[in-house]
């Protein structure tokens, strides 16, 4: 019997970027890098949402920070995005291999 790694699909970053709002703030961070400020404004969210979310983007490795006077940009780290896509294709790749492969039933 072949089985899947737990890690082949790192779930709690799943869980960070299903978030409808993480979600849209990781695809405004993607085309540039914006400060908080930015993201109220884009996302509608208040500023205590979109802090909270950078704040577990952040921790999560998603995101980085580069403080500019009293605003701290956030800048997208591709990486670690590259990495939770290269998961669903390991998944992909396996699921390619045992096509046709069923276990019997007891």
């Amino acid at each position: 019997m072949n089985s899947v790694s737990p890690d082949v699909l790192p779930v709690e970053l799943l869980r960070l970027v299903a978030d409808p709002l993480r979600a849209r703030i990781i695809g405004l961070l993607a085309r540039e890098t914006l400060c908080a400020s930015h993201l109220v404004e884009e996302t509608g969210a208040s500023q205590t949402n979109v802090s909270n979310h950078l704040k577990l983007l952040r921790e999560a490795g998603l995101v980085t920070t580069e403080p500019c006077g009293r605003y701290t940009y956030f800048t997208l780290r591709p990486a670690v995005l590259r990495t939770l896509g290269e998961s669903f294709t390991r998944l992909a790749e396996i699921a390619e291999t045992h096509a046709g492969t069923k276990r019997a039933c007891p």
